[in-house]
């Protein structure tokens, strides 16, 4: 993993999840998806996790204890988005998050646009898809940031 300022890691949107328990849920992502926590959790004085951030394949994801004075409790009835992983190494990244117990809600297979990708639910209840980029969308790339 590349070491990038806290300044590039926090550009763009981050997913701020609202969690039972937020630190389970960082122990599982450590196991499933490597992620490493980024400074010190903020904990408040009866135990619960106000902030913690963990890097992933040089993305950020947040997250907190659900706490009622901070807002209604999410609905775990089905998540109303998906953590995209782009790794060059899926297989690896795929077969690390199965044994780590996310469920595969579709096999990670090519697809008919060319790149291999397959979609997994963790155990909190949020879905995560793994993509790896075929040569042919690696080029397009290439030739499209180079056209910049």
């Amino acid at each position: 993993m590349t070491t990038l300022s806290m300044e590039e890691l926090m550009r763009g949107p981050m997913p701020y999840l609202v969690l039972d328990k937020a630190m389970d849920a960082v122990a599982f992502y450590e196991k499933a998806f490597g992620a490493e926590v980024v400074g010190e959790p903020a904990v408040d004085d009866k135990g619960q996790v106000m902030n913690v951030m963990v890097r992933i394949n040089d993305g950020i994801l947040m997250m907190n204890d659900y706490m009622p004075e901070m807002g209604p409790k999410p609905s775990m009835s089905g998540p109303a988005c998906t953590m995209q992983l782009v790794v060059d190494d899926g297989q690896a990244w795929w077969d690390r998050a199965v044994a780590a117990g996310c469920k595969v809600s579709m096999p990670f297979e090519k697809q008919f646009w060319g790149d291999t990708y397959g979609r997994l639910t963790d155990p909190f209840g949020w879905d995560w898809a793994i993509l790896e980029p075929s040569a042919e969308s690696r080029a397009k790339s290439a030739e499209m940031a180079a056209a910049k």
